[in-house]
């Protein structure tokens, strides 16, 4: 691959991680908000159209380019990376992070049903976990990958 070609794919890789994160960063926060006025039809029928654009319109396809980008790279620019410690970190956290996404659409679809009994104080704990994995890439990506 030219290198031009290559920087445009990470690119393109970096900025469908970031609007990929964004959503797994805000989903669960409007389930806080699902959870906590569960009882209010009306503003739970606006937040699961929210939900749903959010999830399906920004999620799914960032998390498909994010992972094709990265999968394009590693195989086509960077095989080397595949004996690398670091990017086995980030390829499980990478995995972690899809199997999250999974999770999210599993509550959706219970909050679409009205049948999702989690709390507004689970949701703030689960919140989280997208956060400490995206710190741990990033130190890996950035801080490891440097020091190797």
């Amino acid at each position: 691959m030219e290198y031009e070609t290559y920087l445009w794919v990470k690119w393109l890789h970096y900025a469908a991680f970031i609007s990929w994160m964004a959503m797994l960063f805000y989903l669960p926060r409007l389930f806080v908000y699902h959870a906590e006025h569960i009882a209010n039809n009306g503003f739970c029928d606006v937040v699961k159209i929210q939900e749903s654009k959010l999830f399906h319109g920004i999620g799914w396809i960032a998390m498909i380019i994010t992972i094709a980008s990265g999968l394009f790279i590693l195989i086509d620019a960077k095989p080397e990376l595949m004996k690398q410690g670091y990017f086995h970190m980030k390829l499980l956290c990478a995995v972690i992070l899809v199997i999250y996404h999974f999770s999210l659409g599993y509550f959706m679809k219970q909050f679409k049903e009205n049948r999702c009994t989690k709390s507004g104080k689970f949701f703030r704990m689960y919140n989280e976990v997208p956060t400490i994995i995206m710190f741990v890439i990033l130190y890996a990506m950035l801080v490891k990958a440097n020091l190797a």
